[in-house]
């Protein structure tokens, strides 16, 4: 290769010999054809190209096929060319060539102007030239990427036809073109009819299972390519196999693809990004650091996923550790460590780092924006709720369908829920999901008339409710007492719209009908449920045993609590309310009974707990809990206060 020395001379000397022999003082003889060919090759700058151009044409070659040819190889080559200088001297060339087409067409695709490939394939075969196999693997790839289906079945006919369907490389791209499209069933015709396959074809198929979430049988190929061909998987083949272990949380395969790369390959960044992420998500998270520690070097996405899988886990400790230790810390980075604290309830926390990240000027995306949303709905933290609507108002970040369903969900639980109907109704699109929060929203805030109205309008507009859609539905059947309606919506769960009911909808048809007194039918359903393990079921016995309460049903509350014992429920709650239906009934005997016999069991109340938010500070008091820094002046308070209402008239 030239020196860079050698290069600038050659560049000097072309272009001074450029200007002699095209000077009207000069007597030199004329460049031959091949000598402004290897000008050509040896250009190095498109200034330095146009010059060349420049006497190409006034010597009458700007329309040779070999000039031509060069000329276009150069301009559309990415890492020195210029493309739009490309496709105007494209515009000009009479009648281009099958290579130029080639190039042009390659270059397009790589750029991603898929369009422009389409129709530079439809103009050469108008001319005449027939594709040949350099032409269609970057065709089948715009038609992929454009979802062009049908299309994309004609150029498939049109390689059959002038026999190209066998040669490998169009074969492959005909497997990603139709893996793009989410037909598997094609790609696995195409590779099981290929006369030779490399690895790049067991790659596509591996690939498009997992692009249809079909990755049991990726892994089934990965295992067959091991035991059946002679290809030894590569990079590609193992991080994408790496990705279906992830997604059904198969440990085992995931550590046996390991085992191979320790074997047979190196571990590379990419490799070990994928097994970091794999043994993460699998709650390994010993194996995760080894691997972390044992890699050559460490990118943001390694440090994300390390840091996620610590905090996912509730390791807050050493994820904060691990984060502060990293040398670049992105949006992703920053999401990873703020959902950790969030997920586990250090809101606190959470919206240090987000002032921290406001500090050193990383913008944060929707993403962080809805975790902290979602963390101050779960504590009913609405003043730091109402803190960060303004920051996205202020930094004018897009109200979209994810945002907007966050802040719906956060004013509902908050109890604005008027706040939430003026998010909602000022939404421009509306998906299942913002729909969903503001029924649910209406539902818990007891607007059942309006949750209902609402649902009924979702159905008109033809968004498809899903099961959490239903989750509200029936609980605003259930907070007003409709219980012809919410088994009507019950049912039309699975025969209008082939939702299966989960335990969630049992349990809010089963409330509705504790709340109505519907007591038997309740306890009918209960029994009617499918499920692996009973102790499932538990909370719902307590729904019922809460209603015999209520209607004083001594004897379905005495056969509830058999069954809860039986179950080997530790659970307090079904004691306690047996309990308190004996109360009811003044059986005072039965009453020690049941307490005796939760000590017997070794059962314990759960302590009760309560927040409140002061100043955009979250409290949390357990009964019998002394923690709390201000207990003191807090008891001192409860005392002057329980004085003063004791004073009569007060």
């Amino acid at each position: 290769m030239p020196s860079p020395w050698q290069l600038r001379f050659f560049h000097s000397v072309s272009r001074h010999y450029v200007r002699r022999c095209f000077s009207p003082h000069s007597t030199t003889t004329t460049l031959t054809k091949h000598s402004w060919i290897l000008l050509l090759q040896n250009c190095k700058s498109v200034n330095h190209l146009e010059q060349i151009r420049a006497q190409i044409f006034s010597l009458g070659l700007q329309q040779d096929s070999a000039i031509l040819n060069k000329l276009m190889a150069f301009c559309t080559d990415p890492s020195r060319g210029d493309l739009r200088y490309a496709e105007k001297i494209f515009n000009a060339i009479q009648h281009p060539s099958l290579f130029v087409y080639n190039v042009m067409i390659k270059a397009f695709a790589k750029k991603g102007s898929f369009e422009k490939v389409i129709l530079l394939f439809g103009n050469l075969r108008e001319q005449g030239l027939q594709p040949d196999n350099f032409t269609y693997p970057f065709v089948l790839k715009a038609m992929g990427c454009l979802g062009e289906a049908l299309e994309g079945e004609k150029v498939h006919g049109f390689t059959v036809k002038c026999g190209l369907d066998f040669d490998s490389y169009v074969c492959n791209s005909l497997m990603d073109m139709y893996a793009l499209f989410g037909r598997i069933g094609n790609v696995q015709k195409l590779f099981d009819e290929m006369p030779e396959r490399d690895v790049v074809s067991w790659n596509i198929l591996i690939g498009g299972f997992v692009k249809c979430r079909r990755f049991e049988d990726a892994l089934n190929v990965f295992g067959q390519m091991e035991k059946e061909s002679n290809m030894r998987p590569n990079e590609a083949t193992v991080v994408t196999s790496l990705s279906a272990c992830t997604a059904l949380k198969n440990l085992e395969f995931g550590k046996e693809i390991h085992w191979y790369v320790t074997e047979e390959l190196e571990l590379t960044t990419i490799i070990g990004n994928a097994l970091v992420d794999m043994y993460c998500k699998c709650g390994c998270l010993s194996m995760a650091r080894k691997v972390f520690d044992e890699m050559p070097s460490n990118n943001v996405i390694c440090w994300t996923s390390m840091v996620a899988g610590y905090a996912n886990s509730g390791q807050l400790d050493e994820a904060r550790k691990l984060f502060e230790r990293s040398p670049v810390r992105d949006v992703v980075l920053w999401t990873a460590i703020i959902n950790g604290y969030v997920q586990f309830n250090h809101f606190d926390e959470a919206v240090e780092l987000f002032r921290e990240m406001q500090i050193q000027r990383v913008r944060p995306d929707k993403f962080i924006l809805v975790s902290l949303l979602t963390g101050c709905a779960h504590l009913g933290a609405l003043e730091q709720g109402k803190w960060i609507h303004e920051y996205i108002d202020e930094n004018r970040i897009p109200v979209d369908t994810v945002v907007g369903t966050a802040l719906i969900e956060m004013y509902a639980k908050c109890g604005c829920i008027e706040k939430a109907l003026e998010i909602f109704y000022g939404l421009r699109e509306k998906d299942t999901a913002s729909w969903t929060s503001v029924i649910c929203g209406l539902a818990m805030n007891g607007k059942t008339s309006k949750a209902l109205e609402l649902f009924s309008e979702m159905k008109q507009t033809g968004i498809k409710p899903d099961d959490i859609t239903f989750v509200g539905v029936l609980s605003a059947c259930s907070h007003a007492g409709m219980v012809e309606e919410g088994q009507k919506f019950f049912d039309s769960m699975t025969k209008i719209y082939q939702i299966e009911p989960k335990l969630e909808h049992f349990g809010c048809l089963i409330d509705l009908l504790a709340r109505a007194g519907l007591l038997i039918e309740g306890e009918k359903l209960i029994e009617s449920i499918p499920v692996g393990n009973s102790e499932i079921l538990i909370p719902f016995y307590g729904s019922l045993l809460s209603a015999c309460r209520i209607y004083g049903n001594v004897e379905m509350g005495e056969r509830l609590i058999e069954r809860l014992v039986n179950l080997e429920s530790s659970d307090s709650s079904g004691h306690t309310l047996l309990a308190n239906i004996y109360a009811s009934a003044d059986r005072w005997e039965e009453v020690t009974k049941v307490r005796k016999q939760m000590k017997d069991l070794g059962v314990k109340k759960v302590p009760g707990c309560s927040s409140i938010e002061i100043r955009g500070v979250i409290h949390e008091f357990l009964v019998g809990d002394p923690s709390h820094p201000e207990i003191k002046e807090i008891y001192s308070t409860l005392h002057r206060m329980s004085k003063l209402l004791s004073v009569p008239d007060y």
